[in-house]
């Protein structure tokens, strides 16, 4: 259990660290600071602490603020607030601290929250645990299925309606779909009465399908007289909201979170049933996929301010590979390259931008990247900058 302390009172300082030194076996207090200022910048700069205890009253940043940006940029760091005033418990609380202990901390309330600590930390390490140990659907792209020690296997569906029912049972988990809802979904405009018995059939062939794959802890329950159905998951999971938890648990990019954005940002594999021309499914396609551009973008700022030229590239690519029909990726690699003096690299964006937005979308590119590039081919913008 890796811990830091704020206090900006030395006695209470050392006092604190003593008794937890004392009273807890496995902690490894890994920083102490009295200085609000330098207790962030230590955060995020070097530590990343399981847990900070954290004084309410200082006089350069209060306690509150400083635990507010604490979770910005470290949000798997869990906070326990230690003051000598009660009033602020429900403050405390409100920003989703672990505890509220009152000074002078007493031995028996420390045991009590350094067990409340202890059971925090082993809820996250089970879940972590769980999230690589659980049979995984497989979304991006494709439905594939993927067991526990097992290489990722392509689902063989008996019919194109199979493999759609599934999806679409999928796609609304834990709701019951009423018959009709899916009889029009996969024979549009028949009359129910002829295709009832195909939905049955189909149906059957799922169930078989995720038998072959030993995915049957898949449920699909029928209701009254096959009225509805409901697709339950059982232990498994998605990758599609294993990758959100994941991203979302990220709120800044840091020196400190960096490494963890890129891998997060990785896992996402590809568009959202994206493999599917199932118009149903647009919406959650177009919600994860800027979802990831919005990350993206923060992770390519970052490597922007940070001088890191070929990171941004890098990063731009990733956007454009994905995301081909957005104009901006393009632009920006334009712009990049002439910084690097690199003119093949600024004539191969656009011919590709061209060639993308004119040709195969057959829509014009704005005025401003056509203006941007006049300019560039006459020599009136050197390194990134329009010479007046």
């Amino acid at each position: 259990m890796k811990v830091i302390l704020v206090d900006d009172e030395r006695l209470a300082l050392i006092g604190l660290q003593k008794s937890l030194e004392k009273e807890v076996s496995d902690i490894e207090i890994i920083a102490t600071y009295m200085n609000p200022t330098e207790a962030i910048a230590g955060i995020v700069e070097q530590h990343r602490p399981d847990v900070v205890f954290l004084d309410i009253h200082m006089p350069e940043m209060d306690g509150m603020d400083l635990g507010r940006q604490i979770q910005a940029v470290s949000s798997g760091t869990e906070i326990i607030f230690v003051t000598s005033y009660d009033q602020y418990a429900v403050h405390a609380f409100e920003l989703q601290a672990l505890d509220y202990v009152m000074k002078p901390i007493q031995k028996d309330r420390l045991k009590q929250t350094v067990s409340r600590v202890r059971e925090k930390l082993s809820v996250k390490r089970e879940q972590r645990s769980k999230d690589t140990n659980v049979p995984l659907i497989c979304c991006f792209n494709q439905i594939q299925f993927k067991l526990p020690g097992k290489d990722i296997q392509v689902a063989k569906w008996r019919t194109s309606k199979a493999q759609e029912l599934f999806a679409y049972l999928l796609h609304h988990r834990n709701q019951v779909i009423h018959r009709s809802v899916l009889l029009e979904l996969l024979w549009p405009g028949m009359e129910e009465e002829k295709t009832a018995r195909q939905l049955y059939t189909t149906m059957y062939h799922v169930r078989q399908t995720l038998k072959t794959c030993n995915m049957d802890m898949i449920k699909i329950q029928s209701g009254h007289l096959e009225a509805g159905y409901r697709l339950e998951l059982g232990e498994a999971q998605l990758d599609s909201e294993q990758w959100e938890r994941e991203i979302r648990q990220w709120k800044a990019v840091d020196a400190s979170t960096v490494h963890a954005y890129e891998q997060a940002l990785h896992l996402y594999k590809g568009t959202y049933l994206g493999n599917y021309e199932y118009m149903w499914a647009e919406p959650e396609r177009e919600r994860l996929r800027y979802l990831w551009l919005y990350h993206m973008r923060q992770l390519s700022l970052y490597y922007q301010q940070h001088g890191l030229a070929d990171k941004v590239i890098e990063s731009t690519r990733r956007i454009q590979h994905m995301l081909p029909d957005e104009e901006e990726s393009y632009f920006i690699l334009m712009k990049l390259y002439d910084e690097m003096h690199n003119d093949l690299g600024v004539e191969e964006q656009y011919r590709l931008l061209t060639t993308r937005m004119e040709q195969d979308l057959e829509i014009p590119i704005s005025e401003e990247v056509r203006e941007w590039y006049r300019d560039w081919k006459l020599g009136l913008i050197k390194s990134g900058q329009r010479i007046q």
